[in-house]
C-alpha cells in the first residue's frame, strides 16, 4: 500500500491525502475501514510532507546562485 505513495508526486499524493479526508469525515459504520484510510492518510501527509522539504531546500541552494548570476 505505502509502496505506491512513495512514487506519487505532490499534486496526486496531495489530492489522495483530501479524498482520504473528506472519506474519513463521512459516518462509517466499518471500524477496521477507517483504521486503514487513517493510517493511509497519515502516509499520505508525510510524503507530502517530504516532497515539500526537498523542493525547499532544493530552492535555498539555488537562491545564493540566483542571487549571483543576477547581483547588481
Amino acid at each position: 500500500m505505502n509502496e505506491d505513495i512513495a512514487q506519487m508526486d505532490y499534486e496526486a499524493a496531495a489530492a489522495e491525502l483530501e479524498r482520504t479526508v473528506q472519506q474519513l469525515g463521512k459516518e462509517q459504520e466499518d471500524l477496521a475501514e477507517s483504521v486503514r484510510a487513517f493510517e493511509r492518510g497519515l502516509a499520505l501527509a508525510r510524503r507530502c510532507g517530504r516532497l515539500l522539504d526537498e523542493a525547499e531546500r532544493r530552492l535555498n541552494e539555488l537562491a545564493p546562485a540566483a542571487q549571483r548570476s543576477t547581483g547588481p
